[in-house]
């Protein structure tokens, strides 16, 4: 979640980036093509001076950066380099908060607006997350080298891993057993019980019995080989004496991750009923299906965010993941309704998942909360039948204000830097499409690593929605980064500007590179319908005008689709987008304030065409006090009326069905 008004530890947190940039500046994307094999040769170096076998150290780097560099830039939990050597002192301060006090995570407008006048407590760093001094103790190489050079920064996890052995009393040697190292690779995670550990080694012998190989973000192909049927020794781990977490009964995780029960408060603090927290109770999915799956990122320190979430006075989300080790915390059950999304429509139909992270400080996220976030997304997609796509599985800069004045106001986590490419891959839903050049849609899916948008502001807080008056000066460039995201223009030019988006412009101004700034925007795997193409551009239908991205032939952008398009039927010349799916005056029972539907400033005007995500029916989920008595409470109130989900822009959006017409989208399809 994003926006804190308090960004010191963002402010800090870009400092290092933009310092260990000087040290190692990032260059240009790595080319197409042969890659060189000198980092597969820096790690066989590092794990023979070591006494590491090479499988270890690799499974090890694997699962902390897929091998990548970053450029010298810190992960969102302080740690450096391919092998997440962690230095959280140098990037650590006190943080910020997930929200500003003067909105509302709830979405409500039915109540008055949650006062989250509460911000994160910094606290110093555990040992484990100061690994980075141990290390340079260790090799005798400077901290400033073992952040921004590879070579010293994989000789350096190489020798944590020969210390952790060496105390264990376990063997010692390049050409030990890779099996006698389960305990070094758990205490390698930072975890701080046996469950983390434990899943973390688990994912590195994995990764080991089934190899990889890739080419890293400066270009290096680098292999680890398959070392089928390896058992690794896992009796080793009791000897970390790490705590032993107990799993409580009904926690809703698999049970391949670590995952703890810290519940969110459901307490009464004020004078009324309708003063209490953190979140409403209710009876998903038997009273109402979950649609979505709410990707966000904390903003702040994993152990701030836990402090937050058990504030019965603050709000809440169902799930907290830690990026050091991917261990995981649920809050809320799957059958309450947390307070996270800032629309309440979308909040009672849907579970959010914190991420230890920032959305745009140029930081990167470890490859271990991918994993057990993709894990704990599949079983939660499985468990209550929520399609494995990107109109379920979103991000909260994709859920939409529920009002034209809330649109500004909206987040933009998990940010441009999450890849959701990879994301998929690991969900086991790659983007794949059956498409053709005249089929009518497009899903976005850029190369990840190369596709590097030149986004600035990393180094500061976005200003305050709507914009102050006077003119924002330019910001510092962000470190050159790969990213989901692919731009968009207003003509099919690099030099045209960027396209409009009134939520966040209302004077109309085209959007901009801030990296807030999501208003020119299509991130991988979403997917919109063509409204022209020239040459190596692509035009889309976004927010009510066609918005132009580059997408030559031989560098593709994005992927040919098919499915469904919306478009007005005949006789409208325009029809109004909504932020919210709500029912009819009509449905409401008597005692029940009906909720008002409200057009947001947005219009879909006739020959455009928008890709259907979904096809739901008008909901209000009642929940107003504490203690259910209100009138109607903990009741969804249903209408006569159907929405049809769209991608609009960045955001998803709800039209009325009877304003629309569906179509297979061939129809009309663009030369």
């Amino acid at each position: 979640m994003h926006r804190s008004k308090a960004l010191s530890r963002l402010a800090l947190l870009s400092t290092a980036v933009v310092g260990a940039t000087t040290l190692l500046s990032p260059g240009p994307a790595p080319a197409v093509g042969a890659a060189p094999d000198d980092r597969q040769q820096e790690y066989a170096a590092a794990a023979a001076a070591y006494g590491v076998p090479e499988s270890v150290l690799l499974g090890v780097s694997y699962l902390e950066s897929r091998w990548d560099t970053n450029a010298g830039t810190p992960s969102t939990s302080g740690g450096y380099g391919p092998m997440h050597l962690t230095d959280a002192a140098h990037v650590a301060s006190p943080g910020g908060q997930h929200h500003d006090d003067d909105e509302d995570p709830r979405g409500d407008d039915s109540r008055p607006a949650k006062d989250v006048d509460s911000g994160e407590t910094g606290t110093p760093p555990a040992a484990s997350m100061q690994t980075l001094d141990a290390a340079a103790a260790l090799t005798g190489v400077a901290k400033e080298a073992l952040r921004a050079d590879p070579t010293a920064n994989i000789r350096g996890g190489a020798a944590l891993l020969a210390s952790y052995q060496k105390a264990l009393g376990a063997p010692v040697g390049a050409r030990t057993d890779p099996a006698a190292w389960y305990g070094a690779v758990a205490r390698y995670s930072g975890a701080d019980n046996a469950d983390a550990a434990a899943a973390f080694a688990d994912e590195v012998f994995g990764t080991i019995r089934d190899g990889a190989s890739r080419v890293t973000d400066d270009g290096h192909r680098v292999t680890l080989a398959r070392h089928a049927g390896l058992v690794p020794v896992r009796a080793w781990l009791e000897r970390l004496g790490l705590r032993k977490p107990a799993r409580t009964d009904g926690l809703e995780c698999p049970s391949d991750v670590a995952c703890e029960w810290i519940p969110a408060p459901y307490e009464q603090y004020g004078p009324t009923s309708g003063d209490y927290g953190n979140h409403d109770l209710a009876n998903r999915p038997a009273q109402q299906k979950i649609e979505y799956i709410v990707i966000h990122d904390t903003e702040g320190s994993y152990a701030g965010t836990i402090n937050m979430v058990q504030d019965p006075t603050y709000v809440s989300w169902n799930y907290t993941l830690r990026s050091v080790d991917g261990h995981i915390a649920q809050h809320v059950k799957a059958k309450d309704v947390a307070w996270h999304a800032g629309n309440w429509y979308v909040n009672a139909k849907a579970i959010g998942l914190e991420h230890e992270g920032f959305a745009g400080a140029g930081t990167w996220y470890t490859e271990a909360m991918y994993r057990t976030s993709a894990k704990l997304v599949g079983y939660l997609a499985q468990r209550f039948d929520i399609p494995l796509d990107r109109n379920h599985i979103i991000g909260h800069d994709n859920v939409p204000g529920i009002t034209p004045a809330a649109v500004g106001g909206m987040h933009w986590d998990p940010g441009p830097y999450w890849d959701w490419g990879h994301y998929f891959d690991l969900l086991r839903a790659p983007f794949r499409q059956f498409g053709t050049a005249r089929t009518g849609l497009v899903t976005i899916d850029p190369d990840f690593t190369t596709n590097r948008p030149a986004f600035q502001g990393c180094n500061r807080q976005p200003p305050e929605r709507p914009a102050p008056p006077a003119p924002v000066p330019p910001s510092a460039p962000c470190p050159s980064r790969g990213s989901s995201a692919v731009i968009l223009h207003s003509a099919p030019s690099h030099d045209a500007p960027l396209v409009v988006d009134l939520g966040l412009h209302a004077d109309g101004a085209p959007s901009t590179m801030e990296v807030w700034d999501h208003g020119a925007r299509a991130s991988a795997g979403q997917t919109y319908a063509v409204a022209e193409r020239q040459r190596d551009w692509t035009a889309i239908w976004y927010l009510g005008q066609k918005a132009w991205f580059h997408n030559p032939a031989a560098a593709p952008t994005a992927k040919w689709s098919t499915g469904l398009v919306a478009t007005p039927k005949a006789g409208k010349a325009t029809i109004p987008v909504y932020g919210r799916a709500y029912p009819e005056a009509a449905a409401y029972p008597d005692g029940v304030p009906a909720q008002a539907i409200v057009p947001l400033q947005y219009t879909l005007a006739a020959g455009q065409r928008y890709a259907v995500g979904n096809i739901l029916p008008s909901e209000y989920y009642r929940a107003v006090s504490f203690d259910g008595s209100a009138p109607g409470d903990r009741t969804v109130i249903r209408g006569e009326l159907t929405y049809v989900q769209i991608q609009f822009g960045h955001r998803i959006m709800y039209v009325n069905k009877d304003d629309l017409r569906l179509l297979p989208s061939p129809v009309g399809a663009p030369r």
